[in-house]
């Protein structure tokens, strides 16, 4: 079973201080840049899996782009779908302390803001052919909602990332049932713009993943809720995550797991990824995942 993911493709460039950071002042350390987004991030770790994996996103027409396109493909992801674009771009700069956990980041998204519902609607053939959509909620709303209603009019269910609490009070108002929706994967702080669990399942999501890092997650459904604890882990750095977590949950569900079975997963991606300095853990397969 194959998944299309529509979102962003941006380049990392995260800054690791040596020892508690100081505000105001220059921080040694090290610094080093890597292929990242939401979007991308998801794809890659599906295609490490083993799921087949189509990427819709876009890059500028410079090095940059260049650079994530190929590093991308290379990773087993099928780039044909990624626009080149007039802005710059996209880049991501985090500020991470000396245990890896993030301070500070700022998301530079011109490329995929300029991603048009057009763009997204050239999908139209591998969406029909696909078991599973995963939507990036720093997508516009008209890609947003272009690449939901191909995967609504396929038949194909819709895993949907809220990404931040800017994005995802900027989508609240889709959730109000009119397209069925398989996933919304919020943490607290999304939750808390997006409504009530519980009420989100009453307007037809079919599953809400209530994401609390080192709290674990809490799974809601018509069937009731499940709460899952987190993998323990040695924290290197706290980038992609969540992405790889999306994407073990996506690769779980499109294996035959179960929901929980699926999030259970997710937990152990996560773990797996802050424990390397890379945003996609290079070795992760299937097997060391299960």
């Amino acid at each position: 079973m194959s998944a299309v993911v529509v979102g962003g493709a941006n380049m990392d460039i995260k800054a690791h201080s040596a020892r508690e950071v100081l505000p105001g002042t220059s921080n040694p350390g090290r610094v080093v840049r890597s292929p990242g987004g939401v979007g991308r991030n998801v794809a890659e770790n599906l295609a490490r899996l083993g799921t087949p994996t189509v990427l819709v996103a876009a890059v500028g027409p410079d090095a940059l782009g260049d650079e994530l396109v190929a590093a991308t493909s290379a990773a087993g992801v099928d780039v044909r779908l990624v626009q080149r674009v007039a802005s710059r771009t996209g880049t991501y700069v985090a500020v991470l302390d000396e245990a890896g956990e993030l301070i500070v980041a700022v998301s530079d998204m011109a490329a995929t803001e300029a991603l048009t519902a057009s763009d997204v609607r050239a999908a139209e053939s591998v969406v029909t052919g696909a078991g599973l959509v995963v939507l990036d909620g720093n997508l516009s709303r008209a890609a947003l909602t272009a690449g939901w209603d191909l995967a609504v009019e396929a038949g194909v269910p819709v895993v949907l990332d809220p990404v931040s609490v800017p994005k995802a009070a900027a989508l609240a108002d889709l959730l109000d049932g009119t397209r069925p929706l398989f996933a919304v994967t919020p943490n607290l702080d999304e939750l808390a713009v997006l409504g009530d669990s519980v009420d989100l399942v009453d307007r037809g999501v079919e599953l809400v993943w209530v994401r609390a890092g080192v709290d674990g997650s809490r799974l809601i459904s018509r069937a009731g809720s499940t709460r899952l604890p987190s993998t323990p882990a040695d924290v290197v750095d706290v980038t992609g995550a969540g992405d790889a977590m999306l994407a073990a949950f996506c690769h779980g569900v499109l294996s035959g797991d179960d929901p929980v079975t699926a999030a259970r997963l997710g937990h152990v991606a996560a773990a797996l990824t802050v424990a390397v300095p890379d945003t996609v853990r290079p070795d992760l397969t299937e097997n060391l995942l299960r």
